[in-house]
């Protein structure tokens, strides 16, 4: 049997894992500072200065911290007045969180396949669902079929790379769409030239322990709307209209980032070029070295985009390269190589069963040949030479 361990575990046994945290700064003198002075709470200095490093680096006004990425995006969507029966044009190919958060706020998710040369969302079937099954009427646009309110578009930038933001943005106005990013793998990813998390309405990030930067968990709500961030705040914190006497006049989150979180982001923060170089160089390497292989079509960056190649991840064409991207998977671990396929897409899922959805095809087979490779960022030169003369060797066996 092939060795059995989680995605983002640290590494033991001689393993490569697929992606761990690196820790090599004053993650251990800002906790300590936090301990020793008895912050440990969501009240804390670092709290609040994690939230302006992270807003600076993104290039927005303001930011509020949150103790996961799907809390996040919880908020999210209902400062950008998500409503209940709403419907939400979300990504089919991704990890399950923003489709799960727009069902907490009673909407309902619009699956949309990914393109097949970046693997974003689509922004032609976007179009043509708006145009084509959608009507505009009173300044609302409305699901034929349904008969529901599309109130937003939540694009999610995945594996590092962008999704092509200008045109989608031009439709969001057009049918009159706030655009929600969820930027939860994008940290330090550039569209043109413009950071993720500072291209729509209002954005979320993640920094869950495989995230390029981690705070363990952790998320953020970005955007440059005061009163937003101002209700962001407020939800996050019990919705508290008179912390003194308890008066509560919301529905209120207990969502918070602790001090000795924020605190270990920070000094993550303040590593984010020198990760995201240490990502690209991994990147380079892998496609270098299997671009000549039969049946492997490496990750590709687009000309518009500056990808940090959050999760490295190859195409396994079965016939060409004599195995299926499962099989490689399996002998890639008996040789103690972690890696992991993309998720399932979200239309297939058991949980949505009962959603309707136009065809995502190439979703469907991402699903089916993608395999993302380790690329931690504190990978060896060896260990990255061992995964590809591995894969290598496989080939046509």
């Amino acid at each position: 049997m092939p060795p059995s361990f989680e995605p983002g575990a640290p590494a033991h046994g001689g393993m490569i894992p697929l992606c761990v945290p690196e820790l090599r700064g004053n993650e251990w003198k800002y906790i300590q500072e936090c301990l020793d002075t008895g912050w440990v709470s969501s009240v804390g200095a670092y709290v609040d200065r994690f939230e302006n490093e992270l807003a600076r680096r993104v290039g927005v006004k303001y930011a509020v911290a949150t103790v996961n990425g799907t809390s996040a995006l919880h908020i999210a969507l209902l400062i950008a007045n998500v409503k209940p029966d709403d419907e939400v044009i979300t990504s089919s190919l991704t990890f399950i969180a923003p489709a799960n958060a727009i069902r907490y706020v009673g909407a309902y998710p619009v699956f949309i396949d990914a393109e097949p040369a970046y693997w974003q969302m689509d922004l032609a079937r976007v179009a043509a669902f708006l145009n084509d099954d959608c009507v505009r009427a009173n300044g609302e646009t409305r699901n034929k079929k349904t008969g529901r309110r599309v109130s937003a578009i939540l694009p999610v930038h995945i594996l590092g790379h962008p999704v092509e933001m200008d045109p989608l943005m031009a439709l969001a106005r057009q049918f009159n769409l706030t655009v929600i990013e969820d930027a939860t793998e994008a940290l330090g990813t550039k569209y043109r030239a413009h950071n993720a998390g500072q291209l729509g309405d209002i954005a979320c990030f993640s920094f869950n322990g495989n995230k390029l930067i981690t705070t363990g968990g952790g998320g953020m709500i970005v955007t440059n709307n005061a009163e937003w961030a101002r209700r962001a705040k407020y939800l996050t914190t019990q919705s508290k209209d008179d912390p003194i006497e308890y008066i509560h006049k919301s529905i209120g989150y207990n969502y918070r980032l602790p001090n000795p979180l924020a605190a270990m982001g920070c000094a993550q923060l303040e590593q984010l070029d020198e990760y995201i170089a240490a990502k690209r160089r991994t990147a380079d390497f892998y496609t270098e070295t299997l671009a000549r292989v039969p049946g492997i079509t490496p990750m590709r960056q687009a000309p518009w985009a500056f990808s940090t190649f959050w999760m490295y991840t190859i195409l396994v064409d079965e016939k060409e390269f004599g195995m299926s991207s499962r099989a490689l998977l399996n002998a890639l671990a008996q040789a103690n190589i972690q890696t992991r396929p993309l998720w399932q897409p979200l239309h297939q899922s058991a949980v949505f069963a009962d959603i309707p959805h136009a065809a995502c095809p190439v979703s469907e087979r991402l699903n089916q040949t993608a395999l993302s490779l380790p690329c931690s960022v504190g990978i060896t030169a060896q260990q990255r030479l061992h995964v590809a003369d591995t894969i290598i060797g496989l080939a046509r066996l």
